[in-house]
């Protein structure tokens, strides 16, 4: 940098600095995650592809990477599903915040979703837990996209009732004569209905064309290893099962390194991989070292 440059021309459309945003709609989902819609300053598109996310800043706290969970179809605006951690100062900064306040975007980054590959193709969407957020993303654009698609079965798994997110969209799922629904918790409450039982008792009940089904799973550590061998049952190409994984990104450009897993920066080759990607990387994700998105 010469003397007479200003610091702010140097990092002005860098990656660094964060775009201006503004919360135009804040509530709570459940005791523990809360909802936001965000508009860019610029009123330009985030520009993003189901699967990605983002690093959310507020000024004097820090940021935290974030997926997107609005689809890429819904323009002016995009939608956010934040956990509060009570050990960081990010998220639970971010639950105080309403509409009108402003936060820091930098991104979109990571892999999405292979969308023009799963175009034509029979699609099954495995959600656990809070990995209904990024697949929100993709399911809005499957229904906005429909008939690009051939069979869609969801499937959504929680612990229990009152840990289900975007309920009001789920009921709308489940009435939905073009996709095939159905969902399940752990343990159920007096006024639930539905099925009890983990998610991968729902999987042999799915009827599928092997060859042109595309799977995508999203959840807990745990949840990975017991459906992926329920796919492979169902005979599933491995290089048609899809994965989203996390680690502890911090940069999502791949320079801190604090999402590597051995030569595999998790922020740019992932989050999203296949069967194939995870058995090809030395040093493969293990239960605890990551954590679905």
């Amino acid at each position: 940098m010469s003397a007479d440059q200003d610091p702010k021309d140097i990092l002005k459309n860098m990656p660094y600095e964060p775009m201006q945003a503004k919360i135009i709609e804040s509530h709570p989902l459940t005791e523990w995650e809360r909802f936001f819609r965000i508009k860019l300053d610029n009123k330009k598109e985030l520009g993003h592809m189901p699967g990605q996310f983002v690093q959310v800043s507020l000024f004097g706290q820090g940021e935290a990477p974030i997926s997107i969970c609005s689809s890429p179809t819904e323009k002016g605006f995009f939608d956010l599903t934040v956990r509060r951690i009570d050990s960081g100062s990010v998220t639970p900064a971010l639950h105080r915040l309403k509409k009108g306040d402003v936060v820091g975007i930098r991104g979109p980054f990571g892999s999405s979703f292979p969308l023009d590959k799963m175009q034509g193709n029979d699609i099954l969407i495995v959600a656990g837990g809070l990995g209904i957020v990024p697949l929100r993303s993709l399911i809005h654009y499957i229904l906005d996209k429909r008939k690009d698609f051939g069979q869609v079965h969801i499937l959504c798994g929680c612990k229990t009732p009152k840990d289900m997110l975007y309920g009001d969209e789920i009921s709308t799922w489940e009435k939905r004569a073009d996709i095939s629904f159905q969902c399940t918790v752990d343990r159920a409450d007096p006024d639930w209905k539905g099925n009890v039982g983990l998610i991968t008792g729902l999987i042999p009940g799915v009827t599928l064309s092997l060859k042109k089904t595309y799977a995508v799973v999203v959840g807990p550590p745990v949840m990975y290893k017991f459906v992926i061998i329920e796919l492979i049952k169902k005979n599933i190409p491995e290089n048609q099962i899809i994965v989203s994984l996390e680690r502890k990104m911090r940069c999502g450009l791949g320079k801190c390194g604090h999402c590597q897993i051995r030569n595999v920066y998790v922020c740019q080759k992932g989050p999203v991989f296949t069967l194939v990607d995870l058995k090809e990387m030395e040093g493969e994700c293990h239960e605890g070292e990551c954590r679905a998105k």
